[in-house]
């Protein structure tokens, strides 16, 4: 394996999100104005909350936990302030307590994006969720035993997954 020597990437290219960028022969996508991801474990009464939407990269649509950008709006924005904001736009619910988990990486060969991992308690609905308009978000409030059956259900449906999903799977988050 060759490991990149010391220096400052090379910056390729730059949208308003995301950053191309070369380090040696090593190239990988990551955000721009160093805009964080949160990801929301939100359960409320025994289900959790999963979000389906269309996403363009895949050309399809893909079940997911809610999350959302921190930062891209309001810079220097505080992750557990921005989990509330984007759980109660996608969701509808809104948290009384917000917990960080930890922070992990998704693809780290490809991606620098990490993202804080938010455990949301205390939920009351407030409002529709679905996100911002376009965003044409599904809510689906799923009782904990039956994820993985859900999640069997929606793939064979042809959704794709998103990676996160494994922790509810088996990584022992909802016990």
């Amino acid at each position: 394996m060759s490991i990149p020597q010391p220096g400052v990437p090379e910056l390729m290219w730059q949208g308003k999100y995301i950053t191309v960028r070369r380090w040696g022969t090593w190239e990988y996508v990551g955000r721009a104005r160093s805009i964080q991801a949160a990801v929301i474990l939100a359960v409320v009464d025994g289900d959790v909350l999963l979000v389906e939407q269309y996403r363009v990269p895949l050309g399809g649509p893909c079940l997911e936990l809610p999350a959302g950008l921190v930062g891209d709006v309001t810079e220097g924005e505080e992750i557990e302030i921005a989990a509330a904001r984007e759980l109660e736009e996608e969701t509808g619910y809104r948290p009384d307590t917000i917990e960080i988990i930890g922070r992990f990486a998704s693809s780290p060969g490809m991606v620098s994006e990490t993202f804080c991992l938010i455990r949301a308690t205390g939920l009351t609905k407030v409002g529709p969720g679905g996100g911002e308009p376009g965003e044409n978000i599904t809510v689906h409030r799923v009782p904990i035993t039956q994820v993985p059956a859900f999640v069997a259900a929606k793939r064979a449906q042809g959704l794709f997954m998103d990676v996160k999903l494994l922790m509810l799977l088996g990584a022992g988050l909802l016990d």
